[in-house]
């Protein structure tokens, strides 16, 4: 995973916070090329736990581990986006924070851990596209590359998976959705040691790109799932994160 540096004042934000027949056809000719030999491998599952501290970043030259720490960041997301809303799996989230030598706080982006949740209607959008194997669809976020805890920026990928999709296929695949968090009420301490925070946030404001590098199917997954949407998306989410200090850490 890459790592992003960010230099800001002021309180973290996590701790603020805490056509039926055209799109038949089209559909039927793709199963046909894959069929004829591609194989498709379903992507595997994973979270990782809230108290893993395996992927804590390297920290900045020249800073004190013991007023920098690690912070593990698990949520549930409902995310509307176009025609889509659903409940994705949970996501894990790693990251590092503290006051750089200058005195400036900083943050280093660790890693970001997902799994697929399956698009209710798979590609047709009928009970018989989400039931037939070779027409499931599934959306798995990703990082995007941007990422700074103190304001609640962030930005994702959205990774759409099914065996007529090539690996590539995504929303925003060229450029990241971006996010800025906002909170939807009191953070909660739900434990003193280990600390545990609790917190609900959600952006209402972001665009919604169409669909990329999806293949033949690129411009009917864009109309199938109602992108690009430069309005009435959402992102909400129950969350919570847990810390170590760096000179905790093992």
């Amino acid at each position: 995973m890459s790592k992003s540096p960010a230099a800001h004042s002021g309180p973290s934000f996590l701790r603020r916070l805490a056509a039926p027949v055209t799109a038949a056809a089209l559909l039927a000719g793709v199963a046909g090329v894959w069929a004829s030999g591609a194989a498709y491998a379903a992507p595997a599952a994973g979270t990782q736990s809230a108290t893993d501290y395996a992927d804590c970043p390297a920290l900045p030259e020249g800073v004190d581990p013991a007023r920098w720490r690690c912070e593990v960041h698990t949520a549930t997301p409902q995310l509307t986006m176009g025609k889509i809303t659903l409940t994705l799996a949970p996501i894990t989230m790693t990251h590092a924070e503290g006051p750089l030598p200058d005195g400036t706080d900083g943050g280093v982006w660790g890693a970001m851990h997902s799994a697929p949740t399956a698009v209710p209607g798979g590609l047709t959008g009928t009970p018989a596209g989400a039931h037939a194997p070779i027409t499931a669809l599934s959306i798995q976020p990703e990082y995007g590359g941007r990422s700074d805890f103190y304001t609640g920026r962030l930005s994702l990928r959205f990774r759409l998976r099914s065996p007529l999709l090539p690996q590539s296929c995504a929303i925003g695949a060229s450029e990241p959705v971006d996010f800025q968090v906002k909170r939807s009420g009191p953070s909660k301490w739900v434990s003193q040691d280990p600390p545990v925070i609790e917190f609900s946030a959600y952006d209402d404001t972001f665009a919604a790109p169409a669909p990329e590098h999806c293949g033949p199917l690129t411009g009917f997954l864009g109309r199938r799932l109602g992108l690009p949407a430069a309005t009435g998306n959402l992102m909400a989410y129950d969350a919570s994160y847990t810390f170590k200090t760096y000179d905790q850490l093992p």
